[in-house]
């Protein structure tokens, strides 16, 4: 013999999925272009900032970046 808890089990409602939401592209495009800049002056910074492609003279921004060109492999020596 069932008892209640099992038959309430038994006919329960199925869960409800969350629903997709869509996002305009005109929303996401600000964000992805912000991404892409920042990501671009990280990678000069870090990669390139030195000898003839520097933008700042003297070894500051180097120096502050040294460790990050080696973990990322690019040589600076």
């Amino acid at each position: 013999m069932a008892t209640e808890d099992t038959r309430a089990d038994a006919t329960a409602a199925p869960l409800d999925l969350p629903l997709r939401v869509a996002i305009p592209i005109s929303k996401i495009m600000p964000w992805a272009i912000f991404g892409v800049v920042i990501m671009g002056l990280c990678y000069y910074f870090v990669g390139a900032e030195q000898g003839a492609t520097s933008i700042f003279s003297g070894m500051g921004i180097h120096e502050f970046v040294h460790d990050a060109r080696h973990l990322l492999g690019f040589p600076c020596h």
